[in-house]
């Protein structure tokens, strides 16, 4: 069964939530932001992850290309349009953004934001 992953990030910790194809919550956690705890924590509890998610911000361009070289699926997401749809949720915190981020993944309805290549920052760096 696929899995699908919302990641709400900040600077020291990052709520993490799995669902699963028809959108149940499978497994929950908040870990340190560090993209080997958390590739960890997927490969052991979510094996059959399809979609990993989280929004854009401070830690984005950082934490994507650190995941994808641990082999994580992972998408970061315009802020602002997920920031829409989480406000709809009755409960406001951290855990609850994380599954409001893992069922955005689940029904693929995000807008995808582009991370720039570390080749493609230190020409701009140099410019």
């Amino acid at each position: 069964m696929n899995h699908y992953v919302g990641l709400d990030v900040s600077l020291k910790e990052v709520s993490i939530c799995v669902v699963d194809a028809e959108g149940s919550v499978v497994n929950r956690a908040t870990l340190a932001t560090e993209p080997d705890d958390i590739a960890n924590f997927l490969l052991k509890e979510a094996p059959n992850v399809e979609r990993v998610v989280h929004e854009s911000g401070i830690l984005a361009t950082w934490l994507t290309r650190e995941l994808e070289r641990r082999g994580v699926p992972i998408i970061c997401i315009d802020a602002r349009m997920a920031h829409k749809a989480l406000s709809a949720r009755l409960n406001k915190s951290d855990k609850a953004d994380a599954e409001g981020l893992a069922q955005l993944a689940r029904t693929g309805w995000f807008t995808k934001v582009h991370i720039r290549s570390e080749a493609s920052d230190r020409v701009r760096a140099l410019v």
